[in-house]
């Protein structure tokens, strides 16, 4: 059985005019996808090699092997590239792939069933789990010790703590003292 794949960097615009590409990267250190040898598209049918890199602000300025124009460039934009899972190092203690995290089955700390992870985001303020109930609509919760405390790769799940709802403050209108308005 092939290793699933995981998405290591997303290819941006063209840099200059000799095929450099701006290259965000989602690894820990951003250099890493060197690291991994070929790297491919979601359906494999193309690979990518890093050739060099430097860092930029928020980004790696990169040339690919093989790409030598800006417009041989600029028709990479928005490629997202992959490595197989099982060439990733191995996740420290409390660290998870998003792609190990995908498809377990959520359940709370009562052992009721929520629904399956379905993908876990970033929207710059921390890490954030989605999870698809049997029914409605999906849950976004924060991915942090308190909602999630256990994760259990081998047991195929996640625990989720439900966070308490926060009372809403009663906005409706009251009437003034000394009368009506």
């Amino acid at each position: 059985m092939m290793s699933p794949l995981v998405c290591v960097a997303r290819i941006g615009a063209a840099h200059g005019v000799r095929g450099a590409v701006k290259l965000w990267t989602f690894t820990e250190d951003p250099f890493a996808v060197q690291d991994y040898g070929p790297l491919v598209t979601r359906d494999g049918t193309r690979q990518f090699e890093v050739a060099h890199a430097r860092e930029a602000k928020g980004h790696l300025v990169a040339t690919l092997k093989g790409v030598t124009t800006r417009d041989e460039a600029e028709r990479l934009n928005g490629l997202e590239l992959y490595v197989a899972r099982d060439k990733l190092p191995t996740a420290g203690e409390g660290e998870y792939y998003h792609a190990d995290l995908i498809g377990l089955a959520a359940v709370t700390t009562a052992g009721e069933a929520l629904g399956r992870v379905i993908a876990i985001h970033n929207f710059g303020a921390g890490d954030i789990i989605e999870i698809a109930p049997a029914r409605g609509a999906t849950m976004l919760l924060p991915f942090s010790n308190a909602v999630v405390p256990t994760v259990d790769l081998e047991g195929g799940r996640v625990v989720i703590d439900l966070p308490q709802e926060i009372e809403a403050e009663d906005h409706s209108p009251r009437p003034r003292e000394g009368g009506d308005p």
